[in-house]
């Protein structure tokens, strides 16, 4: 088949980007012929088709206000997008169009073009984020509570709680494009909608998708599955004999609705650090973590500072056992991730299916994950890790302590349930194939369809 991959960022950006690669490479893999549409960026991989990719567009960067102004005239609807498309269409002649992350930059104007409604190509939409039924992606308003306000499909709920960056313009706007794609029927030019989560697929359900969405789990790479392999380290109690300190891990974006801050006050309360240093009672039955026990924090954004403050005014024991590692990646990151005694998933939104908990059970290190979104399905309690309350800094507590006192011999076998989990449902050559039967089903439908 001819399948054409639709993303707003056409280099690897983060998680959505993550599983647009690794398709184009599992179809490829599969005799598929795909080709790409997107946005210029000074950082995209190349592609032939690039000569279609649509301007840059960028709403949150360093530009002037003027330029800002412009630019959001083309948030809703994009003339150049829709106009690029159709030459990409008639060019490629695609059997099948997957999208992923569109909204702002490339607009569903795209689904516009005269080509689709002429030749009634399928389309298929993998939703990343809440954008479906969310105006500010997250499903968290203005005040930083989870909500399900705008699932009644009146968006003005977000301008009302300022949900989008604490900007009421922005806010505006954005709300202005969900009433848009609204009355303009956009999402019924989407054949099917492919939820990674079973908890996301029934919040699109809930907003009015039900019957259009299917749960399908984000899937690893075979490149990924095997650098899994090589870093896990099943030597873990060995090592800390030896000397090397056992350690949590958080990886990702420091930032609020990741609940970094929350982890870090957890660790030290868990530790009896600052100012619970003195109060016995803080650590119930299991006692304060050893002294030889650390928490690495990889990773960088706006909420570093603030962690950074809160360590400092912990004292010098914090400084010592909490270490802001920054940014890595590639082999490095996977290291520090096999390393782990545990990784942690400690959002404060409805995280969908995150690429970093896969890669963490790929490694054969068991997760410690907030129970809400979509990582209660990536932690089976007490297999593959340990479930504790979003938000809840004496749950999160309690979960590290839990995952101190597990033993060497309980450890080894929550090492092998983790390979378990990936082997069985993150492989990307069952992903693509079950795919595979996706678009062959729509593909058959429409084409029976247009016979009528």
């Amino acid at each position: 088949m001819r399948i054409l991959l639709v993303n707003k960022y056409f280099y690897r950006k983060g998680g959505a980007e993550t599983y647009f690669f690794a398709l184009a490479e599992g179809l490829r893999a599969l005799g598929h012929d795909v080709a790409f549409f997107s946005m210029q960026h000074p950082n995209n991989e190349p592609s032939y088709w690039s000569k279609y990719f649509v301007s840059e567009k960028d709403y949150v960067g360093d530009i002037s206000a003027f330029k800002k102004v412009q630019e959001a005239s083309t948030l809703i609807y994009s003339f150049e997008a829709k106009r690029k498309f159709e030459a990409l269409l008639e060019e490629f002649k695609p059997d099948v169009i997957h999208m992923n992350n569109v909204h702002r930059q490339l607009t569903l104007s795209i689904l516009d073009a005269p080509y689709l409604k002429k030749h009634h190509v399928p389309v298929v939409y993998t939703a990343h984020d809440y954008i479906l039924v969310c105006p500010a992606y997250t499903m968290v308003n203005g005040h930083g509570e989870v909500c399900d306000a705008c699932l009644d499909k009146h968006f003005m709920h977000a301008t009302k709680n300022v949900c989008v960056k604490g900007s009421r313009a922005k806010s505006a706007l954005a709300t202005m494009e969900a009433e848009f794609l609204k009355f303009h029927h956009a999402y019924s030019k989407i054949d099917l909608i492919i939820a990674p989560s079973q908890f996301m697929k029934s919040k699109l359900d809930e907003g009015g998708f039900a019957g259009k969405t299917v749960a399908m789990q984000n899937f690893l790479t075979d490149s990924q599955m095997a650098m899994g392999a090589r870093v896990a380290n099943t030597h873990k109690f060995e090592d800390a004999q030896a000397g090397a300190r056992p350690y949590f891990l958080f990886f990702g974006r420091l930032s609020q609705e990741k609940g970094i801050l929350t982890l870090v006050k957890a660790f030290l309360q868990a530790a009896g650090l600052g100012r619970y240093a003195d109060s016995d009672a803080d650590a119930g039955h299991e006692g304060f973590l050893p002294d030889i026990w650390d928490l690495h924090i990889v990773g960088d954004g706006p909420g570093r500072e603030a962690i950074e403050r809160l360590i400092a005014s912990a004292g010098p024991q914090a400084v010592s056992r909490i270490h802001l590692l920054g940014y890595k990646s590639g082999e490095d990151l996977q290291r520090e991730v096999g390393n782990a005694r545990f990784t942690v998933l400690s959002s404060e939104w409805r995280e969908n299916m995150p690429y970093s908990g896969l890669e963490s059970l790929a490694a054969q290190t068991p997760v410690i994950g907030a129970n809400i979104g979509g990582i209660p399905e990536l932690v089976v309690e007490g297999k593959t890790g340990f479930r504790f309350e979003s938000g809840d800094l004496d749950s999160l507590t309690v979960a590290l302590r839990r995952a101190v006192n597990v033993d060497e011999s309980r450890y080894d076998t929550m090492q092998r349930q983790c390979d378990q989990y990936v082997q069985k449902r993150c492989r990307q050559s069952g992903y693509v194939e079950k795919l595979e039967q996706v678009y062959g089903d729509i593909y058959d439908r429409n084409l029976h369809g247009k016979c009528e």
